[in-house]
Parts: C-alpha cells; sequence; structure tokens
C-alpha cells in the first residue's frame, strides 16, 4: 500500500493503463473463446437464428424448383399447373359427367319427309319442331353452329314430361340440370337468372315440370335466333331441291 502522495509503481500504472484500454475495447462476435455480454450477446443469437432458418428454406426452396414440372404444387390454380391431383380430379369429374348424362339419339328415327312437309317448315316453326324429320335437319344445322345443346335440352325435357315414375323423374331431373343448367357443365344452356332462380326452386323437390320455364325460353332463343339463319342455310335449300327433283321425276 502507498502513502498519499506517492508516485505509483511501474506495475500499477501498466494496470491501468490496460483498464483503460479494455473500455474502448470490443470483441468480435462469432470469434471462438470470446463471449459477447449483454446487448452483444442477443444480437448475435439472432443472427445465428436468422441464419439457421434461412438455410433450409433455400434449401427447400431449390429443390422445388428441380422437382416442379413432375410435382407441381396442390394449391396452384394457374393454366399451367401440372399437378397430379388437379389432373385426377378432372378425369373423375368428367367420368361421373359421362355416366350421369342423358342419353338422347344421334338422330331420331322418322320418315323421309315430303315435300310440302318441308315447305310448311319454312312458314312454321312450330312444325318444324313437332316433326322429327323436321328437329332432324334443324339439329344437324345447330351442330354446325356448336349450338346442338339448345335442342338437347328441349327434347330432354319433352322426355322428362313423358315419365311417371317419381323416382325416374327425380333421376331424369338431376341430369338435366347437370348436363344443362349448371355452370359447370360444357352443354349448358343460356338461361337468365330469373329462370335459373326458379329452377333451383323446383329442384328441391324436382318434378315433370321443373324445367318449363327454361324449356320455353330456349324454344324462343331457337325460333328468333336459329330459325332465320336455317332457312337460308345449305342443309334446308339442298333438302328442299333434293325432294323438288323426286317429286319431278314422279
Amino acid at each position: 500500500m502507498r502513502m498519499a502522495g506517492e508516485p505509483p509503481s511501474p506495475a500499477e500504472e501498466r494496470s491501468a493503463n490496460g483498464c483503460e484500454q479494455c473500455k474502448d475495447f470490443h470483441p468480435a462476435p462469432g470469434i471462438e473463446g470470446e463471449i459477447p455480454m449483454g446487448s452483444e450477446r442477443m444480437e448475435m443469437r439472432k443472427r445465428q437464428t436468422s441464419v439457421a432458418q434461412e438455410m433450409p428454406s433455400s434449401t427447400q426452396e431449390e429443390a422445388g424448383v428441380g422437382n416442379r414440372g413432375s410435382n407441381a404444387c396442390c394449391f396452384c390454380w394457374c393454366c399451367c399447373c401440372s399437378c397430379s391431383c388437379l389432373t385426377v380430379r378432372n378425369r373423375d369429374e368428367r367420368t361421373r359427367a359421362a355416366s350421369h348424362e342423358l342419353i338422347i339419339p344421334s338422330c331420331e328415327e322418322s320418315s323421309t319427309p315430303t315435300l310440302e312437309e318441308v315447305n310448311a317448315w319454312g312458314h312454321s316453326f312450330d312444325k318444324l319442331m313437332r316433326t322429327p324429320a323436321g328437329r332432324n335437319a334443324f339439329r344437324e344445322f345447330l351442330r354446325t353452329e356448336f349450338s346442338e345443346e339448345n335442342m338437347l335440352f328441349w327434347m330432354a325435357c319433352e322426355d322428362l314430361k313423358r315419365e311417371s315414375n317419381k323416382s325416374i323423374i327425380q333421376e331424369k331431373a338431376r341430369r338435366i340440370y347437370e348436363d344443362y343448367v349448371s355452370i359447370l357443365s360444357p352443354k349448358e344452356v343460356s338461361l337468365d337468372s330469373r329462370v335459373r332462380e326458379v329452377i333451383n326452386r323446383n329442384m328441391l323437390e324436382p318434378s315433370k315440370h321443373s324445367f318449363d320455364d327454361a324449356q320455353l325460353q330456349i324454344y324462343t332463343l331457337m325460333h328468333r335466333d336459329s330459325y332465320p339463319r336455317f332457312m337460308n342455310s345449305v342443309i334446308y335449300k339442298d333438302l328442299v331441291e333434293s325432294l323438288s327433283q323426286k317429286s319431278a321425276e314422279a
């Protein structure tokens, strides 16, 4: 112990200078053998945790890029998605739709129309639709305009009206709805919102008249839109010419 006024010894001077230097010394974090204190220790832990979290994420992203073509994400709904589960689901939906599809012949059995009958079609859409031969000719024309579903829907409704068994009526009504009314169907017919609301109410307890309003709307659509073009079509003109030649030869 030194007395007051006595100058410090060389050892004490070295110790004091060393402490002053320690005040300005900050060890770099992450160097082995040095332990950061206080906020520096917390900062170091945060950095280590952040690096540990980012490394697996990056690895997963790189793996995902390599496997994207064969194992795409199931939650991707873009048009280019090649996810196998979506492919299976779409195939199942097509299979189910095909099994529920109403069986309507591609052509109704009918006798060859006379020239008078065909000429009458040109004056009355009702007469055209009342005969199988007229429906076949008109349906062939609709097929060229990619609107055959209108005739198919009308014919399905007519078939429903002829049914008397309640369980069969319900099954046919459900199939008509799935094939021609549902917005998911590729053969959906054009119906306004009012008629769709009526159909939805009727489907709570299906009957043979569940689609009467819709059938009338489609009938009117064919009459006003497709029928005038049918009268000027090659199909109708060729039929008239063919029957005229046969009539002249007879």
